[in-house]
């Protein structure tokens, strides 16, 4: 169990100790905190607003009444979505001319998870410097309360489902009509929250052909809801059996999106991507690009091809948006199957994803597993090392850096260590407890043994 308090959030298990886990007075003080340097960044404002909503995991309805609560404590007005993702709350923000934005969603982390995500009045997650403050606050627990008559307001909108739909078809590269016309029939796992309220709508208006797999925005999740090939067994099967052109699989919150081919091969969440990526420069004539440094090489192969930039930046939303706005990006996002499109909003979107895709694959003609044979092949492994409060991560990484000073290091975020044919991504999580290990290479045969070479020097370098 355990409790993470961050720049872009708090993140913990519901239940225990307050302090060590996300109780009910750990949220309150939070939104509290939230609220408190809302109202002192807009000091001059008479009435602020504020945009919620929440993923379907089982705390969600407690959390969300503790927030929206807290917020009205301190005068503030609450704009409730109810069920939502955490990219229709991105675009609730402005059109609501909100000051900002909570989404309470502990992503792809288990149902025990919960977490508060903040967002600034752009609809976009907060920047290191506003998080520490907002840190600053909750531990001085410097909240001034408003007086009876001052009380905020609580709202509920139920209008979103349609309004970001219709923000999504908008899109000048979303083509519809396409869609319609290739006769698309598709499976969906939403791991039985909100996306399995927000996909099928949209593919409903896309003409698009839906067969439901744990649709039901329950929060009980019927498998690790992280989109990872070895939790998607169950969708890989339907796929087949249904004679599906692909499949689509979202995380809880809706902002990650990984596909499986017609066969019931893992297309890949890297590879989301890269296929919307060389779609929309392919539609625009080139573009830059950026992703993460634990992204694959492919989206740097592919913007090369279409005459672009590909820039990478440290792992994190935040870190993303702020490379694409430096870059004049066209698309960008992360290699976890986040498509940020900034002619949308600055926010990985897996409506605006599934959109694009679609639109892809239906001018190009080939089948979901031809497109994805089209790319370059690169193989990824994905690890990680639990840790303890004895561990040195610092001490680790720096000696990892030191152990491989005659390759390419980049210690931006971590370490990465770029050879000729393949890399190795060591972080530590902001998310969890764990050092994260990447690795990438021409086969999952070499990208696996980089892994677990990665693993035993960390193991011995830690002593463990």
């Amino acid at each position: 169990m355990s409790l993470i308090k961050s720049i872009s959030g708090i993140r913990g298990t519901i239940g225990g100790e307050v302090g060590e886990n996300l109780t009910p007075l750990d949220a309150v003080k939070f939104a509290a905190a939230y609220g408190t340097w809302l109202k002192e960044r807009n000091s001059g404002v008479t009435e602020l607003n504020v945009v919620v909503g929440r993923d379907a995991r089982i705390s969600g309805a407690m959390i969300s009444s503790l927030v929206t609560n807290t917020l009205i404590g301190l005068g503030i007005n609450v704009i409730d979505l109810g069920l939502s993702t955490t990219p229709t709350v991105e675009v609730a923000v402005p059109l609501e001319k909100a000051h900002g934005g909570i989404i309470l969603t502990a992503s792809h982390n288990p149902k025990q998870w919960n977490a508060l995500k903040l967002l600034n009045e752009r609809g976009e997650f907060l920047n290191g410097e506003d998080g520490k403050e907002i840190l600053e606050f909750a531990e001085k627990d410097a909240f001034l309360f408003a007086e009876v008559d001052d009380l905020g307001t609580y709202k509920e909108d139920n209008s979103y489902v349609e309004k970001h739909i219709q923000e999504v078809l908008n899109l000048e590269l979303v083509d519809t009509e396409a869609v319609k016309n290739a006769g698309f029939k598709v499976v969906l796992d939403a791991v039985n929250s909100t996306g399995g309220i927000f996909i099928p709508a949209l593919l409903e208006k896309m003409g698009v052909t839906c067969v439901k797999l744990y649709c039901e925005p329950n929060g009980q999740f019927p498998h690790n809801p992280e989109p990872l090939k070895e939790h998607l067994g169950d969708i890989a099967a339907l796929v087949v059996k249904e004679k599906a052109d692909f499949g689509i699989v979202v995380d809880p919150d809706v902002d990650r999106l990984a596909l499986i081919s017609e066969d019931g091969s893992m297309f890949g969440e890297e590879y989301t991507l890269v296929a919307c990526a060389d779609y929309v420069l392919g539609q625009l004539g080139g573009g830059n690009t950026v992703s993460n440094l634990s992204s694959s090489r492919a989206l740097r192969d592919v913007t090369e091809k279409h005459g672009g930039i590909y820039t990478a930046s440290a792992v994190g939303e935040v870190n993303v948006v702020t490379a694409m706005k430096e870059t004049n990006t066209v698309i960008g996002g992360e290699g976890n199957g986040g498509i940020i499109y900034p002619e949308s909003h600055y926010g990985r979107d897996s409506l605006v994803g599934v959109a694009l895709f679609l639109s892809h694959l239906a001018k190009s003609g080939k089948s979901c597993k031809e497109l994805r044979d089209s790319y370059p092949a690169y193989y990824m492994s994905k690890n990680k090392i639990q840790l303890t409060p004895t561990l040195d991560v610092d001490g680790i990484l720096a000696a990892m850096a030191e152990k491989y000073k005659e390759e390419k290091v980049n210690t931006i975020d971590g370490v990465k260590v770029d050879f000729a044919d393949e890399w190795l991504h060591l972080r530590k999580s902001n998310t969890e407890p764990i050092i994260r290990i990447y690795t990438e290479s021409g086969s999952q045969e070499t990208a696996d043994a980089l892994a677990l070479r990665a693993i035993e020097e960390i193991k011995e370098i830690a002593g463990l």
